[in-house]
């Protein structure tokens, strides 16, 4: 008769072991490793990867997109903030890929977003200024003529300019401000409001027939400033010709030569110019003018479409000593777009 084994035998429950073991690893880092087809961590995801890469090349280089098909640079670059929500997006089915590679080149866009728009994001107010502007495209279909009316008022400015004034609709601007603006002139369908008197009113020749634009002397308790008020033409978004803008960047030079002919030294510019300060169409304009947004801003500031703010088009600049404290869009009317306001300190 065989001896008996006298060995103890141990039975270990399948389910033993740390937490760390039952959960595939800390995190499940112990799946990251090689795949049932053999793929490993830096070979999976290699399709995610080059969509992160091709992110940072559309952040690195958007000025080097052409704007002779479609004007397809100033399109990228009128949404530009909005290409780095392919970093979160492309995140997930990094992580589900288990793939470092993807995760590694999502850094790169990343931090180029950052470097570009990082500095938008923070609070950038302070301190306080002389006096207010506002900015407002107010729609000629607007749905809300006194409430549009009742928020410019609540807003406190001392200076607030109009676009888009439809003439059935200027006798309510011009009746409804008239209490808290004693100054006003309209030119074509835009107009200024002030409680500072205004002077040497003349259009500005946008090139488009009609008058979408002009300059007015206004004088301030701090001295005289030269405020231009434009509406540069809009521009579309075809599927035979893509972002029609030519008219539009027609118009943005002769502002910008405008401005740059100018005599006095303080300066504001005060409008709707349908482009960013990012679009390089609007450099005679936004290459010798301090956007007040990218100044003393609260986030991006983004201004149209109203339901859901997209692009900041509405733009406030100034030059000449005019130090802007604070930027902000004001809450929404009847018009399409948000009026934007910021408060200036006399230097």
């Amino acid at each position: 008769m065989a001896q008996a084994d006298s060995t103890e035998r141990t039975t270990v429950p399948e389910d033993a072991g740390t937490p760390a073991d039952r959960t595939g690893g800390f995190l499940g880092l112990r799946h990251w490793g090689p795949d049932a087809r053999g793929g490993n961590t830096w070979r999976r995801g290699l399709v995610i990867a080059l969509l992160a890469l091709l992110t940072a090349v559309l952040l690195a280089f958007h000025a080097e997109m052409p704007n002779s098909v479609g004007n397809l640079g100033s399109l990228l670059e009128t949404f530009l903030p909005w290409v780095g929500l392919a970093v979160p997006v492309l995140l997930v089915p990094a992580l589900l890929r288990r793939s470092a590679t993807a995760l590694l080149a999502l850094l790169v866009p990343a931090v180029l977003w950052a470097n570009l728009f990082g500095g938008l994001v923070s609070d950038k107010s302070g301190g306080t200024g002389d006096w207010t502007v506002v900015t407002h495209n107010v729609e000629a279909g607007n749905t809300d003529v006194p409430g549009t009316i009742r928020g410019l008022v609540a807003s406190d400015a001392q200076i607030v300019a109009l676009q888009e004034l439809a003439g059935n609709q200027l006798r309510s601007y011009e009746t409804g401000l008239a209490g808290a603006y004693p100054h006003h002139t309209v030119e074509g369908t835009v107009g200024l409001w002030s409680k500072y008197p205004i002077g040497e009113v003349s259009p500005v020749d946008l090139k488009i027939g009609w008058t979408r634009a002009f300059r007015a002397r206004v004088t301030t308790p701090q001295g005289p400033v030269a405020v231009y008020v434009a509406h540069l033409p809009s521009v579309r978004l075809k599927a035979e010709s893509g972002f029609t803008a030519h008219q539009r960047d027609v118009s943005a030079q002769a502002l910008g030569d405008a401005i740059q002919a100018e005599p006095v030294k303080k300066v504001l510019l005060l409008g709707d110019l349908n482009g960013t300060m990012n679009d390089r169409s609007l450099a005679p304009v936004t290459s010798q003018m301090r956007s007040a947004q990218g100044a003393a801003g609260d986030g991006f500031g983004f201004s149209w479409p109203a339901a859901f703010p997209m692009a900041r088009i509405d733009q406030i600049m100034s030059k000449g000593g005019l130090k802007p404290v604070d930027s902000r869009t004001l809450p929404r009317d009847g018009s399409d777009h948000l009026a934007v306001a910021a408060t200036y300190r006399y230097q």
